[in-house]
């Protein structure tokens, strides 16, 4: 199948999307501010970056797009053309948060990963009782956690 668009058009539509300070980010980062919890922002001493890091618990937080990271929810579907390339791309992802996950977990970090469809889609939770969860995750000590929309 071919695309829709332009090969020039496709890449400066792809180029578009951005990597930080997504919309679900923000959400995440002002519900949590909001709650009176502080942070940083993609600490660059840390593997992978993450979203938000809070030194004080020694723990951070990484916000994932369900589609990027390869998260089997009802927002992924794997691209019908290039199937190599998209494949080969989201499994890299998928290997990269698990090599970043351990790596800060042998550097004395815990992490969390809230993903796209706990915000958003037919599957997204409260706001506010997606932010309950990341506050008590953060204040109980707990290992590595995730939250995700609800099965329905």
């Amino acid at each position: 199948m071919n695309d829709v668009v332009d090969s020039a058009t496709r890449s400066r539509m792809m180029s578009g999307i951005k990597g930080k300070n997504t919309k679900p980010e923000l959400m995440i980062r002002a519900g949590l501010h909001r709650l009176g919890y502080r942070f940083r922002l993609h600490r660059k001493d840390l593997p992978g970056k993450p979203d938000l890091v809070f030194a004080k618990y020694r723990a951070v937080i990484f916000v994932h797009g369900c589609f990027w990271h390869g998260h089997g929810c009802h927002l992924f579907k794997w691209p019908s053309t290039r199937q190599e390339f998209w494949e080969a791309k989201i499994g890299r992802s998928r290997e990269r948060d698990r090599e970043v996950r351990t790596a800060l977990r042998q550097l004395g970090w815990r992490s969390l990963v809230i993903w796209e469809c706990a915000l958003k889609g037919r599957t997204r939770l409260d706001v506010r009782e997606g932010l309950a969860r990341a506050g008590t995750w953060l204040e109980a000590g707990e290992a590595d956690g995730e939250i995700s929309g609800e099965s329905k």
